[in-house]
């Protein structure tokens, strides 16, 4: 038995996989960084109406009502009747932290949400033996925190984003002391404090809506206004900063979740909460 012949070829297949392997990693950074796994969302993919939104700006309060018409399929489930009971009871909150961040209380919803779907569908018992029977939202931990699944990076990104006025996501002067600390706090203690505050949510609600805002101030500064495409800043919410790239035509996409052998995006969830009629008489739709 020639052994040498033998290790050359375990070597040569060896090398061959550990090129195969680092081939398709950057394939795949690639594809995601100029979104070519961009996903439009199962669900937009079957209803045409997402079609008719794709220019949030051009909608009449006709076209408002006929998609307020439809009724999501996520809108009939326990998990969607539990947010809607704390919404409505945080609904003070919620306009707070919107009027604050300077943007749609809808808006912020729609980030929220998304969270809150994929980690009910992912516990669904722990969600019929405890979130549900006490009326709380999921505060969620590991590396995404707080009802709104923060990462405690993200929020450093937010709060450094807002006192850099050379950074595209610059929200000018009068924003920059929004989310002051104390002199003397341990930021990175108070950081996660806000984010986890189960009795005093303001904070989570406020950094979705910053964060959105600093989205859509990026995009006006490259020419594109997505103030009010839900669907495009719930998969933005999704997806983080790093992805967010100013472009025509944008599309839907993010993580699928799974609700009731349905599948969304945090998108499509974002897109058909912002046009439907669920909570519209607390936060109304704010198309201009």
């Amino acid at each position: 038995m020639d052994y040498k012949k033998i290790k050359r070829i375990i070597l040569r297949v060896f090398l061959f996989g550990f090129a195969l392997v680092g081939f398709v990693f950057s394939f795949v950074y690639i594809g995601m960084r100029f979104g070519w796994f961009n996903v439009r969302g199962s669900v937009s993919q079957r209803n045409s109406y997402f079609n008719t939104t794709n220019n949030i700006k051009s909608e009449n309060k006709n076209n408002i009502q006929l998609l307020q018409q439809k009724i999501p399929g996520w809108a009939n489930t326990d998990q969607w009747a539990l947010m809607k009971e704390v919404f409505t009871r945080d609904q003070d909150i919620i306009k707070r932290s919107a009027r604050d961040a300077q943007i749609s209380p809808r808006l912020i919803l729609s980030g929220v949400m998304g969270e809150q779907f994929r980690f009910f569908n992912n516990r669904r018992e722990s969600f019929k033996t405890y979130f549900e029977p006490l009326k709380i939202l999921a505060s969620l931990s590991n590396t995404s925190f707080g009802i709104a699944g923060l990462k405690p990076k993200t929020i450093g990104q937010i709060e450094d984003n807002l006192k850099n006025p050379e950074s595209v996501f610059y929200l000018g002067p009068e924003m920059e002391h929004v989310v002051d600390y104390k002199d003397g706090a341990d930021i990175e203690s108070e950081r996660m404090n806000r984010i986890t505050d189960t009795k005093d949510p303001y904070y989570s609600y406020l950094y979705v809506g910053l964060y959105m805002r600093q989205i859509v101030a990026q995009w006006q500064k490259a020419g594109y206004d997505i103030s009010q495409n839900a669907g495009v800043l719930g998969t933005l919410y999704n997806l983080g900063f790093y992805y967010s790239v100013p472009k025509e035509n944008p599309e839907i996409g993010g993580s699928v979740i799974n609700i009731n052998n349905i599948d969304y995006t945090f998108g499509d969830i974002a897109h058909e909460f912002y046009y439907s009629d669920e909570l519209s008489d607390i936060f109304p739709i704010d198309v201009q």
